[in-house]
């Protein structure tokens, strides 16, 4: 045996390597071929999808769930055409409705065209607290005509007042000269304690 026979194989440049087995670690990026990227790619792409769909789809849904409330306000309104609670001091002051304090059933509409502007008020109140109302309003008590109702037919069938007839009712207009307000003031005393007063206070520019 010569020393070329005892060198070790591994020092041969033509000897082939040792099989390492199958537990020898595959490099780094060879599983699959492309280490998982298009699955990471369409991952990404589902995630702005969803990004881009979900709050435009939720708009949607307020879109209509807002359209549908609006709708039912819209047909609420059209039916009564008014309004529960208190004008604000605002329009009261504009209009001179001064409600009694402790008046039940208030309510109120308000309608506004290029030649005139009104606001309906009714509310219930006392014997005392209708005397306060016309007497700050402008007018007086005596003025009230028994069977007189002084709002129209077009007028109540507009916020939906259903106004009878009789010696129950009384009304008066207090007319004031322009810009100042002309209130249209008809009474309802079914219940003499508690008399429903219906107004309509219309403003000419």
């Amino acid at each position: 045996m010569n020393a070329a026979d005892q060198r070790p194989a591994q020092d041969d440049p033509g000897a082939t390597p040792p099989d390492r087995g199958s537990g020898a670690p595959e490099s780094p990026g060879t599983h699959g071929g492309d280490d998982g990227r298009p699955r990471r790619r369409w991952l990404k792409v589902l995630i702005v999808f969803l990004l881009i769909t979900l709050p435009a789809g939720y708009g949607v849904i307020s879109a209509i769930q807002s359209r549908e409330g609006g709708e039912n306000k819209e047909e609420s309104a059209s039916a009564t055409g008014l309004t529960e609670g208190w004008p604000s001091r605002v329009q009261r002051r504009i209009y001179d409705v001064p409600i009694p304090a402790y008046s039940a059933d208030v309510a109120y509409y308000e309608t506004n065209s290029w030649d005139e502007s009104s606001l309906y008020v009714q509310f219930i109140t006392s014997p005392e607290g209708l005397n306060r109302f016309l007497t700050r309003a402008g007018t007086r008590p005596s003025a009230l005509e028994d069977g007189e109702v002084t709002i129209s037919a077009k007028e109540a069938k507009k916020v939906g007042w259903r106004l009878g007839s009789g010696d129950k009712w009384s009304g008066t207009v207090f007319t004031q000269k322009d810009p100042q307000p002309t209130l249209e003031i008809t009474v309802n005393r079914d219940n003499p304690r508690h008399p429903k007063v219906y107004v309509v206070s219309t403003v000419t520019p």
